[in-house]
């Protein structure tokens, strides 16, 4: 994967990212919300899970909380960047992440602690390490920006009216060659496809995509960060389409 050079700035990361935890209270199902949220410098932007051609993979670490049972963190949808003949996927200005947390004990106290790695990019990229440490109001209301972050997330695949979504497997000198055959109605403009293997061990070259009446096909290289072979999950793979009118999230495919 092709990164940003990190760039030395002078002054505190602090005028170019700040980080705070919101509250979002209790759902129905016993689960609590809150959120992470990022506040950039004007014209800054940070990078989606799945950076693109050039970027710095946002990582977390919750080490130091306390009644974290399990976390499920919803990404809303990023936008498509192009710079320099290279496709980056992130959020420019702002971007909340909501958090669903299901404790290890219902009614105790719940402390997010911990810190997040990521990459913040203007005109030069600066990795930055953002902590953040917050007891969380188990009695909150519902909060309207954590709310509206959900609301921003990509359909799912019912939503979105997918019928199929296929994953052709050929070897390659240097991994595995997939091709996504997808069928759904465009999701609007110029589509943007990006295939996630469903492993950290497993990284995907720039995915090709390209649609054919109702199907959208997307191909991607994959490749073992040993070099050796290795045995693909299909029902791991996570595809995600990007067009103008919406996005959506495609959770593992069938042999096609």
């Amino acid at each position: 994967m092709a990164f940003c050079a990190p760039a030395a700035i002078a002054g505190p990361l602090d005028d170019l990212v700040k980080i705070e935890v919101l509250d979002g209270g209790a759902t129905q199902s016993g689960t609590y919300r809150a959120a992470l949220r990022l506040t950039l410098a004007d014209g800054w932007k940070t990078y989606w899970r799945s950076p693109g051609d050039a970027g710095i993979p946002p990582s977390f670490s919750w080490r130091g909380s306390r009644n974290l049972g399990n976390i499920a963190i919803t990404w809303p949808t990023p936008q498509v960047f192009s710079t320099s003949g290279m496709q980056t996927i992130g959020y420019v200005d702002q971007l909340t992440l909501p958090i669903e947390i299901t404790p290890d004990t219902t009614g105790r106290p719940i402390r997010l602690k911990g810190r997040m790695e990521l990459g913040i990019c203007k005109d030069v990229c600066v990795p930055s390490e953002l902590k953040f440490d917050h007891t969380l109001d188990l009695d909150a209301d519902r909060n309207p920006s954590i709310l509206a972050a959900l609301a921003a997330r990509p359909y799912s695949s019912a939503e979105a009216g997918v019928t199929a979504a296929t994953c052709r497997l050929k070897p390659t000198r240097n991994g595995m060659q997939v091709e996504a055959r997808i069928s759904m109605p465009s999701t609007g403009g110029t589509e943007v496809a990006v295939i996630e293997p469903g492993s950290p061990d497993i990284w995907a070259s720039h995915t090709a995509s390209e649609r054919h009446g109702n199907t959208l096909v997307a191909t991607t290289e994959l490749i073992h960060s040993s070099g050796e072979p290795y045995a693909l999950d299909r029902s791991q793979i996570r595809i995600t389409v990007l067009g103008r009118n919406h996005a959506v999230d495609i959770q593992g495919c069938t042999p096609g």
